[in-house]
């Protein structure tokens, strides 16, 4: 499997990313700058977290009119998975992959540290390693983390399983505790929480690593079909 990490300028998780599948998955990995307009020949794409344009605006904003996106949701529509890690996850809200938006923490403060999630739906290419409601130690490192939708688009992702991450109490504010959500195809996932930090037990946990781990899986068992 060949994976893409998107590069924008701010970018400061690319290394990470590109390293939880090099060294943690040992797969094909390159990273891709933002002003690229292909995507050809990559099987999955890595959106990293950061600061992309310094989040002027808002976190996201200007990375959604990057070259590369139209690619992103190029792949997205052909069912490619793509992930998106904390500053990915909002450019994911912002270029219409991912319903909802996310804005200031509670506190009005960045937050950096590790966090407890429940795998709330573990029949998706980027959860299957893991078990049902199975409880992961992952850290965070946002100031703009707070997952918010309206009512009906809460509905929305009740009724389609589209909530796969929760924290297990009140983090930054995030309505009903979302930490990570799919779109209705699951094969989009943004989260806020940051698994490729979480590969190594060298490193506090190794949790994030099945996630990668599920995503390798679902490419092998597809190319076995």
């Amino acid at each position: 499997m060949k994976f893409a990490v998107i590069v924008f300028p701010g970018s400061n998780c690319d290394m990470d990313l590109y390293y939880a599948i090099k060294d943690g998955v040992n797969e094909q990995v390159e990273l891709v700058s933002y002003k690229e307009t292909s995507l050809d020949g990559f099987d999955g794409i890595l959106i990293p977290g950061g600061f992309s344009y310094g989040d002027y605006l808002r976190s996201g904003a200007i990375a959604s009119h990057a070259p590369i996106i139209n690619e992103v949701k190029r792949l997205a529509e052909l069912g490619k998975p793509v992930l998106g890690i904390c500053n990915g996850f909002q450019i994911l809200t912002e270029i219409g992959l991912l319903p909802g938006t996310l804005t200031n923490n509670r506190q009005n403060r960045f937050i950096c540290e590790d966090v407890q999630l429940i795998v709330e739906n573990n029949q998706t290419q980027f959860t299957s390693e893991y078990e049902l409601n199975e409880q992961i130690t992952v850290p965070i490192a946002h100031g703009e983390g707070r997952y918010y939708c309206d009512d009906e688009t809460l509905q929305m992702l009740k009724d389609n399983h589209q909530i796969v991450f929760k924290y297990t109490h009140d983090v930054n504010g995030s309505i009903e505790e979302i930490a990570g959500i799919t779109n209705k195809q699951k094969n989009v996932l943004g989260m806020m929480p940051h698994p490729e930090r979480a590969i190594e037990t060298i490193l506090g946990s190794d949790d994030g690593l099945k996630l990668f781990q599920s995503m390798v899986k679902k490419q092998k068992d597809e190319v076995q079909l």
